[in-house]
């Protein structure tokens, strides 16, 4: 390729950190390597136009698990450690905010809804409310499930909904602009539409080789969730998620974010119109992919649950179809729900496996994967 000396010497020479992702974690990973080295050369690689995978490709969920998710982790995981991933969501949440500020990213906490298909299933879930409460209550100081009636008028569902309190929602959009926004501000360096093919260290550097150009780093912090297999021998699966936007619709009443199926499905209101996302448990092999595209079984199940469930005595367009890529681990054992976040070899650091709650987690994730230097 034809680069300049001042191309050179500006953006490829005396890197003292290299970040491959922009998305949530590799921005707050950025942010954070600048407040306590605020001299480094830090450099941000991204293979997208925008930050690819899931950043600007998610629902918005503020949330931090559904009732029936944590009963779900309760069978696989100790008490101990839902504790614990229960804690890190809520903190990652609150430092979202407290870094971007809530009108930046548009929060609203309009409260979560669990939509439940049988009576059997809302009973087993209500039979646990009161025990996931008192296991939350220490971090929340007051209770987070309760119920309600079917407000909203949805249909073929059972007549009460789960409600958590403290759910909440947020623009991604908004978020993801404000983040580049404040490290661009600090003096952070952003390539787009270059993607990292492989490293390699070489004494007390890293070889980096890109689909543009090569060029060395004294530090490499992977943060590319989903996509990490392509760069690192780490347990972190693939996940895609398949999300549809209704056209806007005249007086809409619904309002918070909306869980069924077990958080296999999801929906919210946002600007007048219905996001829906989910059923990646119809071919969960098919899903385990990086490939941004939608398959005919998701689609038709979104617009009928969408029709039947949702808006059922709406005529209703959808507008938009789109998908992101999470980052999961391999199964819901214990332990694989938890991020990675560790240093591999002396200069190469990874924060990944955000198992769907990057909105929730992606804040610490990336201040935790810069303090490990």
């Amino acid at each position: 390729m034809n680069y300049s000396y001042w191309e050179l010497k500006e953006w490829f020479t005396n890197i003292d950190f290299t970040i491959v992702g922009s998305g949530i974690v590799g921005l707050n990973c950025a942010l954070t390597l600048k407040k306590k080295y605020p001299k480094a050369n830090v450099l941000i690689l991204e293979k997208g136009m925008l930050p690819q995978g899931a950043s600007t490709k998610n629902a918005g969920f503020a949330c931090f698990g559904s009732l029936s998710e944590l009963i779900d982790d309760l069978q696989s995981h100790t008490e101990e450690e839902v504790f614990n991933l229960v804690t890190k969501r809520w903190k990652g949440l609150q430092l979202l905010r407290q870094n971007l500020g809530d009108k930046n990213i548009d929060f609203q906490q309009n409260k979560g809804f669990e939509l439940c298909e049988t009576e059997i299933f809302f009973e087993a879930c209500i039979s646990k409310k009161d025990e996931i409460n008192k296991l939350l209550q220490p971090i929340f100081k007051e209770k987070v499930f309760s119920e309600s009636e079917n407000t909203f008028g949805f249909q073929k569902i059972h007549h009460r909904y789960i409600v958590n309190n403290f759910e909440g929602q947020i623009d991604t959009g908004k978020m993801a602009f404000h983040l580049l926004t404040k490290a661009q501000q600090l003096g952070v360096k952003i390539l787009n539409a270059i993607a990292v093919e492989s490293f390699v260290e070489s004494g007390n550097l890293v070889e980096v080789k890109t689909d543009k150009i090569n060029f060395k780093t004294n530090k490499i912090l992977v943060a590319t969730n989903g996509f990490t297999k392509k760069l690192l021998e780490e347990e972190v699966q693939p996940a895609r998620a398949q999300v549809i936007i209704t056209k806007p619709i005249k007086n809409l009443k619904i309002k918070g974010t909306f869980h069924l199926d077990k958080g296999y499905y999801y929906f919210r209101n946002i600007d007048d119109r219905i996001l829906f996302g989910g059923g990646r448990n119809l071919d969960f092999k098919a899903e385990e992919t990086t490939k941004f595209e939608q398959t005919t079984i998701i689609q038709q199940s979104l617009e009928k649950k969408l029709k039947e469930i949702i808006l059922p005595n709406t005529n209703v367009e959808i507008e938009y179809r789109w998908s992101g890529i999470m980052g999961v681990g391999f199964n819901n054992l214990s332990g694989q729900k938890k991020a990675i976040v560790k240093q591999l070899s002396e200069n190469v650091f990874c924060g990944v496996r955000l198992g769907g709650m990057g909105v929730a987690i992606g804040s610490l994730v990336g201040k935790e994967l810069a303090e490990l230097i």
